[in-house]
C-alpha cells in the first residue's frame, strides 16, 4: 500500500550533486538533510547568518520566522535560508557546497541521503 501524497514528506533533491531527501514539516530542511546525512552549510541556525543560503530551482517553501534574513527581492528571486525554511512542495534546490555526510561520523538517525 502507497501513502497518498497528500500524507508524505515532501522529498528535497540537492543540485547539482544528485541527493534526495524526505523533509517533513516537523523539520527545517537544514535538519532533514542532516538526519539523512547530507550536509548543508550552516551557522546561525535562526535565519540571519545566510550562510546556508541556496536557491529554490522548483517547488515552495514556508519559514519557522516571521521575516529570515533574505530581501523580498532575493526571496522574489527563489533565494532561501534552509536553517529556517519548511518545504511545502516537493523541491529541487541548487547547494553546489553540499557534501555527504559519513554515517561512521555522524550520530546514528533514521532516514538516508539517495541519489536520483
Amino acid at each position: 500500500m502507497t501513502t497518498p501524497p497528500e500524507l508524505r514528506a515532501p522529498v528535497v533533491h540537492i543540485e547539482p550533486h544528485g541527493y534526495a531527501f524526505d523533509a517533513p514539516a516537523s523539520l527545517s530542511i537544514l535538519e532533514a538533510a542532516a538526519f539523512a546525512h547530507v550536509r548543508l552549510p550552516r551557522s546561525c541556525r535562526n535565519g540571519t547568518c545566510r550562510t546556508c543560503l541556496c536557491k529554490v530551482v522548483a517547488g515552495r517553501v514556508s519559514y519557522r520566522v516571521e521575516w529570515p534574513g533574505l530581501s523580498r527581492e532575493e526571496k522574489d528571486e527563489g533565494w532561501i535560508l534552509p536553517c529556517v525554511a519548511i518545504a511545502e512542495t516537493d523541491l529541487v534546490l541548487t547547494a553546489p557546497e553540499a557534501e555527504p555526510i559519513e554515517p561512521s561520523s555522524a550520530p546514528p538517525r533514521s532516514g538516508s541521503a539517495r541519489r536520483f
